[in-house]
């Protein structure tokens, strides 16, 4: 069974703030954003909206895109996200089916 990763990008519902972010489990890594187990980054800025991710086969891929796409500005990412989620919805209400 091959391994996948995922490169997923999260908002928040107050001001807009976008986090960028690699895992080779999206479920879990949703779940830990969302529980605030820790006072990191998604705590602070309450960036729990899971608006856009991507699969890749190798972790090498999946963290090479994250890198790029944390340089990129804002309004890249905005339109990143727009192409597959124009209303920015909670796409982790859909993961579990």
């Amino acid at each position: 069974m091959q391994r996948l990763f995922w490169v997923y990008i999260l908002s928040s519902h107050k001001n807009g703030t976008l986090y960028t972010g690699v895992t080779n489990d999206l479920l879990r890594r949703l779940y830990e954003h969302q529980s605030e187990s820790s006072p990191r980054f998604s705590a602070r800025y309450q960036v729990k909206r899971l608006v856009w991710y991507e699969e890749h086969c190798t972790a090498d891929r999946a963290i090479a895109r994250e890198k790029a796409i944390k340089t990129w500005k804002r309004s890249w990412k905005i339109d990143l996200i727009e192409e597959s989620n124009p209303e920015w919805f909670d796409l982790g209400r859909f993961l579990n089916g």
